[in-house]
Formats: C-alpha cells, structure tokens, sequence
C-alpha cells in the first residue's frame, strides 16, 4: 500500500445486540468525514451484514467475492452517503464466518493493495465474544465499546472486557453510551461500568467517550436509511455524535507501524491464524 502516513483504526462493538453499536459506526463514520476526514467504514460483521441496508444501498459485490477470488477489494468499495467508502460484507452467508487461514491470507493482499488514501478505517463488528469480534478488536489501536442502560449490556459489555484483557492484554477501551434519556444516566452508566471492572480488572482503563441522547430524529434517519448526522445535523443525537467524533480525534495518533492500514490487516489475520492453532 502506497499510503505511509498512520491511519487511525477504530473498532466499534458491544456486548450484546440492539444497543445501536452499527448505528454509531455509521454516524460516526459520517461524523469524522464532515471534520475532513478520508473515512473508510468496513462491515465486519461478516454473516450477518447490515450497514449497507442502514446507508440505503444495494451493494452487487462484498467481501465475500473478494475471499472467491471474483472481485479486488477495489472494486467492491462502495460510496455511500457523507462521503464515506463502505466495505460490504456479505448478508447469510455461514461461510463468511469461518474463513479459513489462506481466506483471511486473501484479504492481507487485498488490503495490501488498496491504493485508496484514508485517514480513518471504522470496522463494524458483530455484538458479543466470537473469534471475529476478538481478532478484529486485538488487531485495532482503538475499542469502542458500545453500551446502553440495560443490565444484560452492563454484563455483557464487561464479559467482553474481562476476555479481550484477561486473554489478549488489551488495556484500554473508549465506552460510548448510547440511548441515554438525560447526560447525567449517560455519566452514570459509565459509572457503573467503571465501578465493576475497577474491582475485578486491575489493568483496565475505561475512557468515557460521551452518551448519544435518545432522538426520535435518529428513529427517523434509520427508517429514512439514512445516517441521522447526515439528514438531521441539527438534532441532539447529530451533535453528540459530532462531538464524539472531534473526541476520537483528540486520540493519540499511531507513531509506529501499527497505524497502517496494511499492518492492521496482518495484525488481524495473525490473531486468526493462531486462534486457529489452538483448536489444532
């Protein structure tokens, strides 16, 4: 890959499903390109794919005819709405979700090929504790951890913790609470999730990333397939979501080779390979 300059590599998951994880993806993605940033967002939720349906497009090819060999990553990349450029996955297809060794060696050259010039790369994961989620977050500089006030995502979300830090070493995870009815539920939220994991988890360092209100004007944007910062710039989810994306940018850029792109893709592939190794 051409590009030299670092790319901020930011995973967004959860715990659990339905607390709006892929909706921030898409609003964040579209948040960051509205600061100026070359924003690429990619659906890693391989099996069951959905941001294209959020955006609102119908995608010919995904990821998956780039593991068949049918089509470069190139020519799969879709443009979609505030100017963000979407890797489709696929949408029920079980094999996406167990790709072999040489599959994920396919997307390293893939991606090693992209000439694309890119600032921001978003992914998308699926919800929960899967290999997937796992490999995509060790292989990122930055975990998005995606919570709202129930108590299965407070439980969830600290299971997905305590596995990615107990297991895999990661440290540090920015928690953004989503749906929250007033900032004050959003900070105690967060509260809560501190609390247990300062208990239990020694090394853990939580970062309060902000509370994305709930808005009937994102309601609106979804069933419009549309990203809410996009056809709503005024409403209060669009400006929290904005002022989440200027907090991203006050993150540390990478200094090292952990910033590139091409990096984040064998970073990613080498975790799979020695998950892999173990079941062997």
């Amino acid at each position: 890959m051409a590009k030299i300059a670092p790319v901020r590599v930011i995973t967004v998951t959860s715990g659990k499903g339905g607390v709006g994880k892929t909706n921030v993806s898409v609003n964040l993605a579209t948040a960051l390109s509205s600061l100026g940033r070359k924003v690429m967002l990619m659906d890693a939720d391989l099996g069951l794919a959905n941001v294209d349906v959020m955006l609102g497009l119908q995608p010919k090819y995904n990821l998956s005819h780039v593991i068949s060999g049918e089509r470069r990553l190139d020519e799969i990349i879709e443009q979609a709405p505030g100017d963000i450029a979407l890797i489709p996955a696929a949408s029920g297809i079980q094999k996406m979700v167990e790709l072999s060794a040489a599959e994920h060696a396919g997307l390293i050259r893939a991606f090693s090929e992209l000439e694309s010039e890119l600032d921001v790369l978003i992914i998308d994961t699926a919800a929960g504790i899967a290999d997937s989620v796992i490999s995509f977050c060790r292989a990122s500089q930055e975990v998005v951890v995606v919570v709202c006030d129930e108590p299965t995502s407070i439980t969830d979300a600290y299971a997905l913790i305590k596995v990615l830090n107990r297991d895999h070493a990661i440290c540090r995870f920015r928690i953004l609470c989503n749906m929250a009815h007033t900032p004050k539920e959003g900070r105690e939220l967060f509260a809560k999730l501190v609390k247990v994991t300062d208990k239990f988890l020694d090394e853990v360092v939580l970062d309060f990333m902000g509370a994305i209100p709930y808005d009937q004007n994102l309601r609106k944007a979804v069933k419009r397939q549309r990203a809410v910062v996009d056809l709503y710039p005024s409403s209060p989810a669009s400006l929290a979501f904005r002022e989440a994306a200027k907090t991203a940018e006050r993150w540390p850029m990478p200094s090292t080779a952990d910033g590139n792109l091409e990096f984040f893709v064998e970073r990613l592939v080498g975790s799979s390979d020695r998950a892999m190794g173990g079941l062997l």
